[in-house]
């Protein structure tokens, strides 16, 4: 079998298993949970043939015109390189561990069966867009990604923070892809096709006209599906669909798209220096803001929404100074170990009964409770910090190190100032990197008080895949990156002296001022009675929170009703803590500068039908209705009026005739 057949075989299959799924969910639910694991792991097995027999050499091409157009032609293309082969291999890797994941997570769920049929959807749509050659198959895939996390993320409609967050994050994405949209075919305008290879072909001599307004407004589409900002403020929201959903849509594959997509095109937008400084100081402002909001949130699954926010800004950030391995090298490293993180968070929210960190600080043994999510989630929260051996460590090692390349004027791939602002908020945001992963590591596994709830083990299908995740968490780095250049372009992708110095100790200096800033709010802690925040009526320190922020006023009224003051985020952050955790209130700018504007012009609009538009359509009914009241008034039955009226009539017109003939 030929590696284009593999190839085609990958996306294939899972689609088969969705339509069977949706097909069989009701008449022969027996077969769901088969239909739903099988065919994607089928797909990892395939995918990893196919990276096999790709082994980082020359890259797989392969067209078929799908339909003539007349000018540029649309075709199903194959593109697979090093970069396609080994990201193909991270999708089937965590879409079947998700999928095995769910038949113990979701097993009580009415609606499994449309839900294991929509992930499988998904991951027969993110694998169209990995081995893609060609932008409109891509853009397919791109889309039916969206329609699929719209589903997904609502998944329990009835509530209806659900459905809020599945609106959000289709109208916020499909913002961006309305640019994209544009932006892809003035791409293929200018190059002539929308195949890869022949628009990397016109930039390389130089024949695009218009590089910069190509690469913003591609910027504006991988902004929404990547959030990155300004549009990332619908990932943490989409925390209220599934944990298992978070972990495939939100942490390795559909928000790595954009990233995915960047490195598949760079050349385009290195073609123009504006957008790599544009797309430098995006990948910025979202590293060190994520940072901070995720310092400072209260929900487990939000803490590690806005994680996932900061290292797709390091993906950014390694492409803003032109190096593609790097950026994808961390997009691998990052998709293990944070979907390790969110599952690993599913089995902690299941024993703890909650969300809320500042519920589960007030329970001791919990991590005696869950102890494969206590030590799985260890590893992952090492490699997320970056702290040596772990896979994170050498991966954003790698993108500090491109940085620095720049800045010392050792490449020129990118402008200084890019490689400037990469590096120092690289560092900036490995030091908040590490304080929120130690931040949520005590609050979640060190807490006092009462005992935790006893719920029973999890489902040996949870436990296993937490410890298939944490191997590449741990060895993934070390191995790989003197491997990866081989399968990239060739480029370096070990960690530098001076980066991997000034990057290890800022994450240590953010670990151990956590450390000590929680040892100090301690003595506050110990004061508080124990269950004080499950005293509230609500039951929820979150929801107290959530209400603290948005009404301005501070949590600490009732100390019963407060939110665990041990929490060291508040210590570290003081008076910045309110605006973080409100993600710095940019969903309250959107509502001012959007929201209000287009709903006050619907309420215009309504008026103007309701008092205008229908005053006209009754005017124009009631005009007749009134005019034949008139006639049927003259319609009396006497037959002396009528030729009186006829005589009347006779005379008017013989006196008209009169008067033009004397006239003329």
């Amino acid at each position: 079998m030929t590696t284009t057949t593999l190839a085609v075989l990958v996306p294939l299959l899972p689609f088969l298993g969705a339509l069977a799924g949706l097909l069989l969910g009701r008449t022969a639910p027996g077969f769901v949970r088969p239909l739903a694991v099988l065919p994607t792991l089928a797909s990892l097995v395939l995918a990893a043939l196919v990276a096999v027999r790709q082994g980082g050499g020359a890259a797989v091409d392969s067209a078929t015109e799908l339909t003539p157009t007349g000018s540029v032609p649309i075709e199903l293309a194959l593109h697979i390189d090093g970069f396609a082969a080994l990201v193909a291999v991270l999708v089937g890797l965590v879409a079947s561990c998700v999928q095995i994941y769910s038949t113990g997570y979701l097993r009580d769920d009415s609606r499994y069966p449309s839900y294991a049929a929509l992930v499988s959807l998904f991951t027969s749509a993110m694998f169209l867009v990995v081995y893609s050659g060609d932008l409109i198959v891509l853009l397919v895939g791109w889309e039916v990604m969206g329609i699929c996390s719209y589903f997904l993320v609502g998944h329990y409609w009835e509530t209806p923070e659900a459905r809020a967050a599945s609106l959000k994050a289709f109208l916020v994405t499909k913002l961006g892809d309305v640019p994209f949209l544009i932006g892809l075919f003035a791409l293929a305008t200018d190059a002539g096709s929308f195949r890869i290879t022949r628009i990397l072909g016109t930039v390389a001599s130089g024949g695009l006209d218009h590089p910069t307004l190509i690469a913003l407004l591609l910027l504006a589409g991988v902004a929404g599906k990547s959030a990155q900002f300004p549009l990332h403020t619908w990932l943490p929201d989409a925390m209220a669909g599934p944990t298992p959903v978070s972990a495939l849509i939100h942490a390795a594959t559909m928000v790595a798209a954009g990233v995915y997509f960047i490195a598949r095109l760079l050349p385009v937008f290195e073609a123009s220096q504006a957008a790599m400084v544009v797309l430098a100081v995006m990948a910025a402002v979202t590293m060190t803001g994520s940072a901070l909001a995720a310092l400072a949130q209260d929900d487990i699954k939000r803490v590690l929404a806005y994680s996932t926010i900061g290292q797709l800004g390091y993906m950014t950030g390694a492409l803003a100074v032109g190096d593609r391995g790097a950026a994808v090298f961390h997009l691998l490293s990052h998709g293990a170990f944070k979907a390790l993180l969110f599952l690993a968070a599913g089995v902690i929210i299941h024993a703890a009964g909650t969300n809320s960190l500042a519920v589960m600080s007030r329970m001791r043994n919990l991590r005696d409770r869950v102890p494969d999510a206590y030590w799985t989630m260890t590893v992952a929260l090492l490699a997320l910090a970056a702290i040596p051996p772990f896979s994170g460590f050498f991966s954003k090692e790698a993108v500090l190190g491109v940085a620095e390349h720049v800045v010392t004027g050792h490449t020129e791939h990118a402008p200084a100032a890019a490689g400037w602002i990469v590096l120092v908020a690289g560092l900036l945001a490995a030091v908040l990197t590490a304080a929120y992963a130690m931040r949520l590591w005590l609050l979640a596994f060190r807490g006092r008080g009462i005992e935790a709830p006893d719920h029973g083990r999890q489902p040996l299908t949870m436990t296993v895949v937490l410890w298939v995740l944490a191997i590449p968490s741990l060895a993934l780095g070390g191995f790989t990156f003197r491997l990866l250049p081989d399968w990239f372009d060739g480029r370096d992708l070990g960690p530098t002296l001076t980066t991997s110095v000034l990057g290890t100790g800022v994450a240590l200096v953010g670990g151990i001022v956590t450390y000590a800033a929680w040892r100090h709010t301690a003595a506050l802690a110990a004061r508080i009675p124990l269950g004080a925040v499950a005293a509230h009526p609500e039951g929820d320190a979150a929801k107290v929170e959530a209400e603290a922020i948005a009404t301005h006023e501070p949590a600490y009224g009732d100390i019963a009703y407060a939110p665990d003051p041990a929490d060291p985020g508040r210590l570290l952050l003081g008076p910045l803590h309110r605006h973080a955790a409100a993600g710095f209130h940019l969903d309250a700018v959107y509502s001012a500068l959007f929201v209000r504007p287009v709903q006050a012009g619907a309420s215009l609009v309504r008026f103007l039908d309701r008092e205008v538009v229908e005053t006209y359509v009754r005017g124009a009914g009631a005009l007749p209705s009134w005019l034949g009241a008139a006639v049927r008034r003259a319609q009396t039955g006497n037959v002396q009026t009528y030729v009186s009226a006829l005589l009347a009539g006779t005379v008017v017109l013989a006196v008209a005739v009169v008067l033009a003939t004397t006239g003329a």
